[in-house]
């Protein structure tokens, strides 16, 4: 009887592990949408970023620039000096001068402080743009504003000469109440969106609910370019004020002293802020909308790995081409472990009736190894690894386990 010899042969990994190329294919769908959502995230900012540019900037011609009125001013005689320091801005703050506010909310509390004190002492008048809770207690004391509305064409329904004159314009914002002194117009819900405050010997300040009437796309519209002239050309001179994070003022605390910290967490006022106050307020509408797409991708791609069907064939295939196709499917998914282990099977069921051995014990290796060492010359250990084995290492390893598979079971049917 021939000798069944089986060649050692070494684990590896599994067909299980994919490979790089496979890790490509399975995840280039995913890394292209990602990609698409990245380019398409900047075209938009790109795009947009052209509307925010310039905003109430009295050098704009943007359609959210303010140009078009400091032009109108100054062919009435009204100077406008731009600055963006509160020092430059309360240095020039006078009784002939007008100070224009853009985004007094933005301001720190030291620079409402002091940008208060030096508008009290200067007989002028303080215009504020869109003044908010954070801003309006400070800027003008008595004065409390109220949630903002849309913006919207309005009447002016008050004694004011400048609203009179205007007639209706296009406010809106925030609203306010306040004392017995201050005249309100143009109101909504019955509370005004523009508010002028008369102070004894101190000027006056205005507030308007929203800066919409000074954009350019809007000034030729309704009165709000009588209006916007009449509330900023009252005086010879006009300060435009569009307060920067650049200023060291914005540096400072309550008590006027310089945060030098450099960690962020100061906001003026020498209370330390959290982690998530530095976050932009729209973070966890980011965060859900991101987990939902993660949980609907992972649905979509859960959905294309489903059970596998078992379909009859709609023609007869001869078996060579179905063993052939599968063997090529196998390679090409580096799939030695399931072919060996198809090997293997196919052999111990074809050989266990020959050595007496039911079929339900064929893969059995208590039953079947001591049934076919009794009759071949191979020891039980080598009919073990044959049989029952690791994965073959590679491909030659893969055709050496099917030559020694074919001799046994040829020793088996001659023996």
């Amino acid at each position: 009887m021939t000798a069944v010899t089986a060649a050692p042969i070494s684990a590896s990994t599994t067909s299980a592990s994919p490979t790089p190329g496979q890790v490509w294919t399975r995840t280039r769908g995913l890394l292209c949408a990602v990609l698409l959502l990245v380019a398409a995230g900047i075209v938009l900012a790109t795009t947009r970023s052209g509307d925010q540019h310039g905003r109430l900037d009295p050098r704009s011609a943007d359609q959210h620039g303010s140009r078009a009125v400091a032009e109108l001013l100054k062919d009435r005689g009204v100077s406008v000096h731009v600055v963006t320091a509160l020092d430059e801005a309360t240095a020039a703050a006078g009784p002939d001068t007008t100070l224009l506010v853009t985004a007094p909310n933005l301001l720190t509390p030291y620079q409402q402080n002091e940008l208060r004190t030096a508008t009290a002492a200067s007989a002028g008048r303080t215009v504020l743009l869109g003044a908010g809770p954070p801003s309006v207690s400070t800027l003008a004391p008595g004065v409390r504003a109220n949630s903002s509305g849309p913006v919207s064409t309005r009447a002016p329904r008050c004694s004011l000469p400048a609203a009179r004159t205007a007639g209706n314009a296009d406010t809106g914002g925030f609203r306010y109440t306040a004392g017995k002194l201050a005249i309100g117009c143009y109101p909504s819900a019955n509370l005004p969106t523009l508010l002028l405050v008369q102070e004894k010997d101190a000027g006056d300040t205005v507030l308007l609910g929203s800066a919409d009437l000074l954009y350019n796309n809007r000034l030729g519209s309704q009165g709000n370019a009588s209006l916007a002239l009449q509330l900023l050309g009252s005086r010879p001179h006009l300060v435009w004020y569009l307060p920067s994070l650049a200023d060291p003022t914005a540096a400072r605390n309550g008590d006027g002293v310089r945060d030098d910290t450099g960690d962020g967490t100061s906001d003026g006022t020498g209370a330390e802020r959290s982690f998530f106050d530095l976050i932009p307020p729209g973070w966890l509408w980011g965060t859900l909308q991101l987990a939902v797409a993660a949980l609907l991708a992972a649905i979509w791609r859960a959905r294309r790995l489903g059970p596998v069907v078992t379909e009859l064939l709609p023609v007869a295939i001869r078996a060579s081409e179905s063993t052939e196709g599968r063997a090529r499917l196998y390679r090409k998914a580096n799939a030695r472990d399931r072919a060996a282990s198809s090997l293997r099977s196919a052999t111990r069921t074809r050989i266990a009736p020959l050595i007496g051995v039911p079929p339900r014990d064929a893969h059995s290796p208590a039953v079947l190894l001591p049934a076919a060492s009794t009759r071949l010359s191979a020891t039980e250990g080598d009919l073990n690894t044959l049989l029952f084995g690791p994965a073959p290492a590679d491909d030659a390893a893969l055709v050496r386990l099917a030559d020694q598979l074919d001799n046994l079971e040829r020793e088996v049917r001659t023996s």
